[in-house]
């Protein structure tokens, strides 16, 4: 379930189910994460694309939509706007994932290929992952055309519930492509960020705004 809290003074949402992980999304409040106290914070380069990369000793990720985590001098943020923001905690191995899936992304199937470079990278096994999807676009207002509706809706077996016409659940989509894959533990965030406008940024409700909340995750 989520839930709003404060961090250094700025609203934030959370889930409970990574209530042992520090972790949050922020709002339009802002946050200053200069203050957090993470020895390094990444940064990646996103491009819509469905490359996942596991931190190492690198400062800058060019052309990367997941980070992996696994030192706990490592946190990672990323930016969002619309996109669903996708957050995953292995409870046996200690290790952490974000990432950004857009509908490219979730068409892509950016989500499942975090879960599988966890698995091939640190033995991570699906029964000890949570899932977390943070706010973004519901299916009440992202209408997409045909070809995009059936490039997302392909990605699962089960596509019931998950597109009404022509308006897509990224969300869902997102949510259906993990179970498939045998996570069973998956908090979906309620909120949609162009209906909660007053509470997240929203790229199709601000008319293309260059604003945007973050998605934040240190170990």
């Amino acid at each position: 379930m989520f839930y709003f809290d404060k961090v250094l003074g700025r609203q934030v949402l959370k889930s409970d189910y990574l209530n042992n992980v520090n972790h949050f999304f922020t709002t339009r409040e802002g946050f200053d994460f200069d203050k957090i106290g993470a020895v390094r914070i990444l940064t990646p380069n996103q491009t819509h694309s469905s490359n996942v990369e596991i931190a190492d000793e690198r400062l800058e990720y060019p052309d990367t939509d997941g980070i992996i985590i696994s030192k706990p001098e490592d946190a990672v943020y990323f930016r969002f706007a619309d996109c669903t923001p996708l957050m995953f905690y292995d409870t046996e191995n200690h290790i952490a994932a974000v990432s950004h899936a857009g509908w490219r992304g979730t068409a892509s199937k950016i989500g499942v290929i975090t879960v599988e470079k966890m698995k091939n990278a640190f033995g991570s096994k699906p029964e000890n992952i949570i899932a977390v999807i943070g706010p973004a676009i519901s299916i009440c207002c992202y209408e997409v055309g045909e070809e995009v509706k059936e490039k997302l809706l392909s990605t699962v077996i089960d596509r019931a519930g998950l597109y009404s016409g022509i308006n897509v659940d990224l969300k869902a989509i997102n949510a259906r492509q993990l179970s498939e894959a045998g996570i069973s533990k998956i908090d979906i965030c309620p909120y949609c960020t162009s209906c909660n406008n007053d509470k997240f940024f929203s790229y199709r409700k601000e008319n293309g705004t260059l604003n945007r909340h973050y998605a934040f995750m240190m170990l």
